[in-house]
């Protein structure tokens, strides 16, 4: 989840001083045509409105992704409009007094309670607290799977035990087995409670990717668990070519979008950081020129209170990488030693 920026608008070209360089050569946008966090033409306009205090275009957004069943959209939709309310609540509190009983508002309104949880260090008590603001989501249109996703962040948050994630987990798949943001709640979730197995996340990350269709977000679940190994210290019990395997795996996904597309941004840029790491860097360089002007703030941010910025150093290192370099490198598969970066709440 991305903390919203404190602008009046939550996406944009984040301040630092200017930059000149380009990368014509390489079909790199220039520095300065790159954007962090941008809205894509639906979303858009309902942060406007919500920037001047109306609701009334978020409402209709995220009603017509519900009638449609556009749950990844709505999951998604719901997370940066949350993210916004953090600091912008007025257009929210509006909705919510007009349409109390709304499946939208209701959706928006949980996952900002737990949002703002999450950043208290009393995190787990204060998630207690908001169980029913999730059950009220849950119940106010039971095809929609977001509450659920927002459900098992919460059994996270508050060390609910297996069993009770199990029967979250069961009745987040019966709405859609396919839902990209649940199977990566239920990896965070598998990720805190078996701290350093990593073996058994990647397992539960090739299951699910080999059990969805080639076009499913799914796909990009194993590269997830090697991004939470690599943080981790990388560690014992997980051997290259899992690593390179998973990559391969996102590399496909990510190959049948088009580029520069906003949509797939997300999983582009996590795994430019995972080619990266894996010393990777002609196919990292390909996921940049995918990536266009599309950067996001995760994975960036856990390295540095500048996402753009970050982003932008790691282009240019692979840009240098793969111009001073013979291509395909020998140590692909092999990540380079370093540390985890600090963890922010943008990826609870």
């Amino acid at each position: 989840m991305v903390d919203t920026m404190a602008l009046p608008l939550p996406f944009g070209r984040a301040s630092r001083p200017t930059r000149t360089i380009e990368h014509p050569a390489v079909g790199l946008p220039a520095d300065a045509e790159v954007l962090l966090d941008a809205p894509d033409d639906r979303l858009g306009p309902a942060l406007v409105a919500a920037g001047q205090g109306a609701y009334e275009v978020a409402a209709e957004l995220l009603a017509a992704t519900r009638l449609k069943a556009q749950w990844e959209r709505r999951d998604g939709y719901a997370l940066r409009l949350a993210a916004f309310a953090r600091s912008r609540p007025e257009w929210l509190e509006a909705w919510c007094a007009a349409a109390p009983h709304d499946p939208d508002a209701l959706l928006v309104r949980a996952q900002l309670a737990v949002d703002r949880a999450w950043q208290s260090p009393a995190r787990a008590e204060l998630l207690r607290g908001v169980s029913p603001l999730i059950t009220a989501a849950a119940r106010a249109d039971d095809r929609d799977p977001v509450p659920w996703r927002i459900a098992l962040d919460h059994a996270r948050g508050s060390r609910a035990g297996h069993t009770y994630f199990g029967e979250l987990w069961e009745a987040a798949l019966r709405r859609a087995p396919l839902h990209y943001g649940c199977h990566v709640a239920a990896l965070r979730y598998l990720a805190s409670s078996w701290h350093g197995s990593h073996r058994e996340c990647l397992d539960f990350a090739d299951r699910a990717a080999q059990d969805a269709p080639a076009d499913s977000l799914v796909q990009a679940l194993p590269t997830r668990a090697v991004l939470a190994y690599l943080n981790d210290g990388c560690g014992p019990g997980v051997p290259p070519e899992r690593l390179a395997t998973a990559a391969d795996r996102a590399i496909a996904l990510s190959a049948r979008f088009p580029a520069a597309d906003l949509w797939p941004a997300a999983v582009r840029n996590k795994l430019t950081y995972v080619l990266v790491r894996l010393g990777r860097w002609e196919d990292a360089l390909e996921q940049l020129r995918l990536i266009g002007p599309y950067a996001t703030s995760f994975p960036w941010i856990r390295f540095s209170d500048d996402p753009l910025g970050r982003f932008l150093e790691v282009r240019d290192e692979v840009r240098q990488q793969t111009a001073s370099a013979p291509p395909r490198s020998e140590s692909a598969g092999h990540p380079r030693s370093g540390r985890a970066g600090r963890v922010h709440s943008g990826d609870h």
